[in-house]
């Protein structure tokens, strides 16, 4: 039974695979997030990369940008780091509670030029979209992965894109934000920003992203912890529709406490397009501790030929 394994040595883990056996026992994955399951097809098409072949650069856009809420984020916080005022900031975004922030919503960050501090609003920096599909499910809705890759030398955060389905004559029939399965894309790495349309979705229609927004992390950065996978397996099924994926989130014995652990596994056909991706949601991993993950991953697609698998702890 051919596998292949590999040990992460940095906080965000990349593994390849291309050639594993089908897992024998039934999957018991209860800790998922019900938004990014997925659900395959026997019949999902591939639609053509929007605007013509080829990839798409981020080119720096001015302010105002967009932001992710995560965890523990607050106005007054996020407001001292762009360098804007509180007020201004409260005031682009009205449909957000100051008191109430809702982590995975997306904050606009104003320009303000009036600000004490003098300091700019940060550009977003450029990342690539390699790529764009869109796959029907068997509930009549779609998936819709746009595939960032980061080929700078440093880690990013705060991706997004709006993903927009054109029919024939050009017209937008339907439009989703697209987020990636993690907060940060480790440096020369790719990760898909996806959007899921509900029933009834535009069969037939052409998918096109338009990028959001992106910063970059610095290394030092607390909000994100050391980790490390040790030993994962990933076994493709025979037929290709599913992967799974099973191994150890491990903390350094010097590091804080983590919250909050994830880990993601993309896949990937053999032409190397995204089919499917699924995220692993964990908690309560102690310093010098490891944690155990299991996850499976369907493919919305072509046969699953390889799977890549990051994981991003939090304290």
């Amino acid at each position: 039974m051919p596998r292949n394994l590999s040990l992460a040595l940095a906080v965000l883990f990349l593994l390849l695979t291309s050639h594993c056996a089908p897992a024998a026992q039934s999957d018991p994955l209860v800790a998922l997030t019900p938004y990014i399951t997925l659900t395959a097809s026997a019949t999902a098409t591939l639609l053509p990369l929007g605007d013509g072949e080829g990839a798409q650069t981020a080119l720096p856009t001015s302010t105002p940008f967009t932001y992710i809420i995560q965890a523990g984020d607050t106005m007054g916080a996020l407001a001292q780091k762009f360098g804007v005022s509180l007020d201004a900031l409260i005031a682009a975004n009205p449909s957000i509670s100051p008191n109430v922030m809702p982590v995975g919503a997306i904050l606009l960050i104003p320009s303000d030029q009036n600000n004490p501090t003098g300091e700019a609003t940060p550009t977003p920096v450029p990342f690539v979209i390699s790529q764009i599909d869109c796959h029907p499910t068997l509930d009549n809705g779609m998936w819709c992965f746009a595939l960032a890759r980061n080929d700078s030398d440093s880690a990013l955060e705060n991706l997004s894109a709006r993903i927009s389905l054109l029919s024939a004559d050009g017209g937008v029939v339907a439009a989703q934000d697209a987020l990636p399965p993690l907060n940060v894309i480790p440096p020369h790495a790719s990760l898909p920003l996806t959007a899921f349309f509900p029933p009834p979705a535009p069969l037939g229609a052409r998918p096109r992203a338009q990028i959001l927004s992106a910063t970059s992390l610095a290394p030092d950065d607390t909000r994100y912890l050391p980790a490390a996978l040790g030993t994962p397996l990933i076994e493709i099924a025979a037929d290709g529709r599913t992967a799974r994926v099973r191994g150890e989130v491990a903390l350094p014995a010097n590091a804080a406490a983590a919250q909050t652990v994830w880990v993601a596994a993309v896949a990937y056909d053999e032409m190397g397009r995204v089919v499917g991706f699924r995220r692993w949601e964990g908690s309560g991993l102690q310093p010098g501790a490891s944690l155990p993950f299991q996850l499976t991953v369907a493919s919305l697609g072509s046969r699953v030929t390889r799977v890549e698998v990051f994981v991003e702890v939090r304290p």
